[in-house]
């Protein structure tokens, strides 16, 4: 039985990584987009939202884009992106942020936009309060269970 005490929260402990791993891999890509030096004019092909929650819990909306530009090296590139401002509809032509490459990394969001900075900072900051928590708990589990 005090196994679960060691299981659930290296669960927790495991996800709790795992999605700061992903945060920041995000935040990366986002910035070597920003940084690569090139933009590109880029079409709007298609708008669509997603909702998460409901029923007795809040439901949260979240746009997405798909956009489309030519590289330097005339590939199309087709990437789709979240939380884009709500302006851009269908059509419509926008900068695009990108590097150039076998592999390009694209978007549409302005560099230097504290929003994704201080997002990256609050999710890093959450996590590592439950990444303390989870190893704190086992450690005063393991002190105590010695006892």
């Amino acid at each position: 039985m005090s196994v679960l005490f060691y299981v659930v929260p290296g669960l927790v402990l495991a996800m709790a990584l795992t999605m700061a791993f992903v945060t920041v891999r995000r935040w990366l890509r986002l910035r070597r987009a920003w940084r690569g030096g090139l933009t590109a004019e880029a079409r709007c092909l298609r708008v669509f939202t997603t909702t998460h929650g409901g029923g007795e819990s809040r439901v949260r909306t979240r746009m997405h884009h798909v956009y489309e530009f030519t590289a330097r090296d005339g590939r199309r590139i087709r990437f789709e992106e979240e939380d884009g401002p709500a302006t851009v509809l269908e059509g419509d032509a926008v900068t695009v942020y990108c590097t150039d490459g076998p592999e390009v990394v694209a978007t549409a969001h302005r560099p230097g936009d504290l929003k994704h900075v201080a997002g990256v900072i609050g999710i890093l900051a959450f996590l590592g309060v439950v990444v303390v928590f989870c190893v704190g708990f086992m450690v005063a589990f393991h002190e105590l269970a010695d006892l």
